[in-house]
């Protein structure tokens, strides 16, 4: 697959990722949502958000990996995050330069609200 990847003089150049990507080729990976679980379905990074964003990063590798996809081909990631807060950006963005390195796909920070357990 071949990517072009723009950011129009007419809007701001982001530092962390590309505002429109074009994509031609014909083989597309979708991935389900990452949380920051190990292998076993463990938590990893209670209470720390840096330690949990590298987490769900090195998953997503691991899901494009099986898939035989590799990070540079990605061109959208949309992230929640429960109880978002600007000041986490800086811990996100960390986790996602780990996986992705200077390719900068289009994303989207959703904030959320937490999941109820429905046995409450």
């Amino acid at each position: 697959m071949t990517l072009e990847l723009i950011n129009p003089v007419e809007l701001s150049t982001p530092a962390s990722y590309t505002q429109v990507i074009v994509a031609t080729g014909s083989r597309h990976v979708f991935v389900s949502g990452q949380e920051p679980e190990d292998e076993h379905g463990n938590l990893v990074g209670g209470g720390d958000l840096g330690l949990q964003a590298r987490q769900v990063f090195a998953n997503v590798g691991r899901a494009l990996t099986a898939a035989r996809a590799r990070p540079d081909q990605v061109t959208k990631i949309t992230i929640f995050v429960v109880d978002y807060r600007r000041e986490y950006l800086p811990a996100i963005e960390e986790g996602r330069v780990a996986l992705f390195d200077k390719h900068k796909p289009a994303d989207t920070i959703v904030g959320s609200g937490r999941c109820r357990d429905p046995n409450t």
